[in-house]
């Protein structure tokens, strides 16, 4: 997938193609803003504001407690990238934003949204990140509130993936105990819990994490079959012989090698015969050539913002093999482009 100046007719594709139209405009003055349009037509309940009936841009200023010609352009701005649609002066949400952008729809990504508000700031500091090469520590420097939109941010995100996650991880036959390592939301543990009936869950993750999730966790109906457990996974003692299945979703990028090699070698240990272990990430191409460039975004933004990056599937394979486990097949998911499982079992 990819950002940048796309024509939208004959003309401006012809000048795309001749290279010129003003690219780097485009994909920097245009895309802030259109950023922060989506961003603030969330948090102000623009998009709230239209879910039951289409409503005139003087009606939704009313609703959100805006300025009519304001909202009027931001409304235009919403249209042009289609997520409403304008008929006869009132405006009406497209499917796109009914399944995306509303907060009652199972696929939204609301939450996800206002988290920007909190990845700006980080994301403002890239040429800090450039001349020093020191990453962020995001973990220590969030807030509560930061850490509660962080949790929710990354739920709404888990949740367009959580039904294809329980269909297509390998979970032993009969399995009955699992470790979920840096999943705080618990949705992924819910998901499995619910596709196989006698397992149950221990989400490990850090205090500030379980702190902000635990009512979400209580959210999922399951009772005792999910517990929290407030840890570290850098330093936490995961047992051995324990678990049937072990899952660490899109938390070693936060790593250096050394410490992903050392989390993976204990993850090993703590899995009885059988067991699998399963790393899940946003997985980084085979080989520079064939990175495209929302891998390469996302490799620039866990570089910055943690001590790694994107991790390819060789490279966890690897680990996986050194700590005495054999890599199976990955896994590409479909409802998540560039993601995917690379799992393991203990002999």
């Amino acid at each position: 997938m990819r950002i940048g100046a796309v024509g939208e007719n004959l003309l401006e594709r012809l000048a795309v193609r001749l290279r010129l139209g003003p690219r780097p405009l485009l994909e920097t003055h245009a895309t802030l803003l259109l950023a922060q349009a989506l961003m603030v037509a969330t948090k102000a309940g623009v998009i709230e504001a239209l879910a039951a009936a289409p409503l005139t841009p003087g009606e939704v200023a009313a609703r959100c407690g805006g300025d009519e010609r304001a909202t009027a352009k931001l409304l235009g701005v919403l249209e042009a990238t289609g997520y409403v649609r304008r008929s006869h002066g009132r405006c009406a949400l497209t499917p796109d934003a009914q399944r995306w952008l509303l907060g009652g729809s199972p696929h939204s990504l609301r939450d996800n949204l206002l988290f920007r508000f909190v990845e700006w700031s980080w994301i403002g500091r890239l040429d800090d990140f450039l001349l020093s090469g020191r990453p962020l520590d995001i973990h220590a420097e969030m807030s509560p509130e930061q850490w509660g939109a962080y949790q929710r941010g990354m739920r709404s995100l888990a949740a367009s993936l959580a039904r294809e996650v329980a269909w297509r991880t390998k979970v032993p036959r009969g399995a009955r105990a699992m470790l979920d390592i840096g999943g705080a939301h618990g949705l992924y543990s819910a998901a499995l819990c619910r596709r196989h009936p006698t397992l149950e869950a221990v989400v490990l993750d850090l205090p500030a994490a379980v702190e902000q999730a635990a009512g979400m966790l209580e959210h999922e109906g399951l009772g005792g079959r999910i517990a929290h457990r407030a840890g570290d996974a850098l330093t936490d003692d995961l047992g051995a012989d324990a678990f049937d299945l072990v899952l660490v979703s899109n938390l070693l990028h936060h790593f250096a090698a050394g410490q992903s090699r050392d989390l993976v070698r204990r993850a090993a240990r703590a899995l009885r015969p059988g067991g699998v272990l399963v790393v899940q990430e946003l997985f980084a191409p085979a080989s520079a050539r064939r990175a495209g460039q929302a891998a390469a975004l996302a490799d620039l933004y866990f570089a910055m913002t943690s001590e790694s990056g994107t991790l390819s599937v060789d490279e966890i394979a690897a680990w996986q093999r050194e700590a005495g486990l054999r890599p199976l097949r990955p896994v590409r998911f479909v409802s998540f482009p560039g993601a995917g499982q690379q799992s393991a079992v203990k002999r």
